[in-house]
């Protein structure tokens, strides 16, 4: 058992804040995880806690968005791409530099963000259709990147913020995307943390907090309004855009 109070006061905010997303938006607050994780604990350490986290989390997020909220014609190609991804990151991990991964993830994420908070949102949203190639190659983006950087948010959200979805739809959809890319990683996390136990055991500890933090996102999702809803969600793939560029371009300039 950890005894370092500061593990508590670290720990118990980073998982609070990645299940207050999960209630509020379906996600995208993950990627805060494991830089928080890691002052308190070793970055090896950090990334192995997150897998169970964002897990057990899942539960929670389909009781406060069950299937009935998932766009299920998006999912059908989103799913079957992130599955793509995840199988090339895996394949793949040893050819790739992660530090170059998640630099253009972020380049993307920011020119997105700079691109609604500029022009887009003075638009009136009419909805983009639906689009299988676009979906098919957000979703292998996602799931590539979750694998190799843990950010896999800013390419779902590329396809699904345009397409205009009620604010409940849009959080369950992700929430759905993001509980299936989960599932599908955690038996590789338990494959690669068979030698680290004690992730799994500080990561429990943790655990109790998250439906409280799940119940007070979904109910500042149901209070507040679907503009200032997606006004949060691109300000998320701003600042989170922005921690993964100044974190990738350091990485590469050490």
């Amino acid at each position: 058992m950890p005894t370092d109070p500061l593990f508590y006061v670290v720990g118990l905010s980073a998982v609070f804040l990645i299940s207050f997303g999960k209630g509020a938006f379906g996600g995208g607050l993950a990627i805060l995880g494991v830089p928080m994780l890691a002052l308190v604990e070793d970055p090896i350490t950090a990334s192995i806690m997150m897998a169970p986290i964002v897990s057990a989390g899942d539960p929670f997020g389909i009781w406060a968005y069950p299937p009935r909220t998932w766009s299920w014609r998006d999912l059908a190609w989103l799913v079957p791409g992130m599955l793509v991804g995840l199988t090339l990151g895996a394949l793949f991990f040893v050819y790739f530099d992660p530090r170059l991964v998640a630099l253009a993830i972020a380049t993307l994420s920011l020119w997105f963000a700079a691109r609604w908070f500029i022009r887009d949102r003075k638009l009136q949203v009419s909805g983009a259709p639906p689009s299988g190639s676009k979906a098919i190659a957000c979703g292998t983006l996602s799931g590539f990147s979750t694998f190799i950087s843990h950010a896999g948010n800013a390419p779902i959200a590329y396809y699904l913020l345009p397409r205009g979805l009620d604010k409940t739809t849009y959080a369950g959809t992700v929430t759905a995307f993001f509980t299936f890319s989960n599932s599908a990683k955690f038996v590789l996390y338990v494959w690669l943390s068979q030698h680290n136990p004690q992730a799994w055991i500080k990561a429990a500890i943790l655990l109790p907090v998250i439906p409280l933090g799940v119940w007070i996102g979904k109910r500042f999702h149901d209070w507040i309004d679907g503009y200032r809803l997606y006004f949060c969600c691109y300000s998320i793939i701003a600042v989170t855009g922005a921690k993964l560029f100044y974190d990738s371009v350091r990485a590469l300039l050490m």
